[in-house]
């Protein structure tokens, strides 16, 4: 494998109250190349920004990516490595001296240590760890492939609640859902965002992430209600087929109520139970045109968690303008 560096345009991010970056490296990164490197990272996104892997192993076959973005104070990124031969390790306090950092293992696992603990901690895939960072935190990642979701926060009104020492929690809590549904939505609607409606997006996450540290959200919180509304639609996305799935069991997964559930939905153009059945509308659709054998139109209705075949069938055609039949038999292909 050659031997090199690859940075991408990070729009601005250091000029900008907002934007996105990423940086890509292939073979080790040390010595000249990394003060370069280092020099464009802080040219293109800021100090702030965090460059990734900066003390990575020699290793020739290793790989680390970063991308991301920035709204205000707050950074949104995702880390992923990968090598065959060796750990590699760094030091973020540099970029991150006194703030919150966030870490949402979702492949592999990282490891994180003080230098002057000798206890370390590893977080596998599917916990989180919350950190106060200072000059003394390294995370280092496993061979092979490991990939997490790093937030970035001001300590200011979150520092106090963990006393400087790691809180520790799945990723799948109730909290921890709405805060990375959250996140995805400010990563989807970033550019489309408002000077006003990024501030309340920032503010937002801040509210979620002392969710996650409480272990408790306040779910009647108005300028919560979107990111209600991403973490139920996660779930959904996850449970269509669950004969359980209902506004009723999205609530109790998210701890709130389900009128309050009902309530966020209220400010979109759907309800709950309407948006499980569009998505569950959807994938009888996709089936319908895929290409391998075509299900039956019961299978269908059975599968998908239709009260019955005609029930189903009604609900398709007010969506879609056709009977399941008509639908399938007008996605054939033209016999010549």
């Amino acid at each position: 494998m050659n031997d090199r560096t690859d940075t991408e345009p990070a729009h601005g991010i250091a000029r900008a109250p907002r934007g996105r970056f990423s940086a890509r490296l292939v073979g080790p990164c040390t010595g000249e190349r990394r003060a370069v490197l280092r020099h464009q990272w802080d040219i293109q996104a800021g100090r702030s920004v965090p460059l990734p892997a900066a003390g990575l192993t020699r290793s020739e076959d290793s790989r680390a990516s970063i991308r991301g973005l920035r709204i205000h104070d707050v950074l949104i990124t995702k880390l992923s490595y990968a090598s065959t031969s060796a750990d590699g390790t760094w030091i973020d306090s540099r970029y991150f001296s006194d703030m919150l950092v966030v870490d949402v293992v979702e492949k592999g696992s990282w490891g994180f240590a003080r230098a002057r603990d000798r206890d370390q901690l590893v977080v596998p895939a599917g916990q989180f760890i919350v950190r106060h960072t200072g000059p003394s935190w390294r995370f280092a990642v496993k061979a092979h492939t490991s990939t997490t979701t790093k937030l970035v926060l001001p300590v200011a009104h979150l520092g106090p609640l963990i006393h400087r020492r790691p809180v520790l929690g799945s990723a799948d809590s109730a909290e921890m859902r709405l805060l990375m549904g959250h996140a995805r939505m400010i990563d989807d609607c970033l550019d489309d965002l408002s000077p006003a409606g990024a501030r309340a997006a920032r503010n937002a996450l801040l509210e979620l992430a002392l969710g996650v540290l409480t272990q408790q959200v306040d779910g009647t919180e108005p300028q919560l209600a979107p990111a209600l509304v991403q973490a139920a639609k996660d779930l959904v996305r996850g449970h269509l087929s669950d004969p359980e799935l209902s506004p009723r069991m999205l609530a109790r997964e998210l701890n709130i109520s389900v009128r309050t559930l009902h309530r966020a939905f209220a400010a979109t153009d759907e309800s709950v139970t309407a948006h499980i059945r569009h998505q569950r509308l959807e994938q009888t659709r996709l089936a319908l045109t895929g290409p391998l054998a075509r299900p039956g139109i019961s299978e269908l209705a059975r599968f998908w968690q239709f009260a019955d075949t005609s029930h189903f069938v009604r609900a398709f055609k007010k969506q879609y303008g056709q009977t399941p039949a008509q639908y399938a038999r007008s996605q054939e292909a033209p016999r010549t």
